[in-house]
C-alpha cells in the first residue's frame, strides 16, 4: 500500500523550488537531503531532494533536475509517496500509523458495526472518517476516550460514541 506523504505545490522564486504541504509525521526523515521520492503519477519522479529547508512554516524542496520555475510548475500536485512496509512499527501500543487503522471495521461496545475507517484526518486533533453505508460519513476524534480498543489483528476498533454522533443524519 502506498502512503502519501507530501503533496507538491508552487514554485517558489525561479530556481526550481517547490513547496511541499507535508503530510508525513517525520518530515526530516522523509525529504532529507538525497532522499529517493517516488511520485504519483510515477512519469513524473523518482525525484532526488537537493536541499530542504523551512520558510514561514512552508517546506521548501530543491530537487535534482528540477531547475528552473517551469520545470518545478510541471510538478504541481505531484503527491510524493512511500510503501507501508517501509515504515517501522512504533514501539507505543497505544499508537498506530494511518495505514494501520483505514480499512478496519468499525464497532460499538456492543459489537454492532458502525461502519468503516476510511481515512485519517491530521487537523490539530486527528479524526477518523468512517464510511457507513448509504449515510453521511463519521468523522471520530482520535482519543481514548471515544476509541478504546484498537484490535488490528481482529481488524476493528471499538467506538464509545457520545449519543447523537452516529445519528445526527438519522
Amino acid at each position: 500500500m502506498q502512503l502519501v506523504v507530501g503533496r507538491i505545490g508552487r514554485p517558489h522564486g525561479v530556481r526550481g523550488e517547490v513547496t511541499v504541504e507535508v503530510r508525513t509525521d517525520e518530515p526530516g526523515e522523509r525529504f532529507a537531503p538525497g532522499a529517493r521520492l517516488v511520485t504519483d503519477p510515477a512519469s513524473r519522479g523518482p525525484l532526488t531532494v537537493r536541499q530542504a529547508r523551512w520558510h514561514k512554516g512552508i517546506l521548501l524542496l530543491s530537487l535534482d533536475g528540477v531547475d528552473g520555475r517551469e520545470a518545478a510548475e510541471a510538478l504541481r500536485d505531484t503527491m510524493l509517496v512511500i510503501d507501508s512496509a517501509d515504515i517501522a512499527p512504533s514501539d507505543d501500543p497505544d499508537e498506530f500509523h494511518d495505514h494501520q487503522l483505514i480499512g478496519l471495521a468499525v464497532v460499538n461496545a456492543e459489537g454492532e458495526s458502525l461502519g468503516e475507517v476510511t481515512d485519517v484526518l491530521h487537523h490539530g486533533q486527528d479524526l477518523l472518517v468512517v464510511k457507513r453505508p448509504g449515510r453521511d460519513d463519521a468523522y471520530v476524534p482520535f482519543v481514548k476516550a471515544l476509541v478504546p480498543d484498537v484490535d488490528l489483528a481482529a481488524g476493528r476498533l471499538v467506538v464509545s460514541a457520545p449519543p447523537g454522533l452516529f445519528d445526527l443524519d438519522a
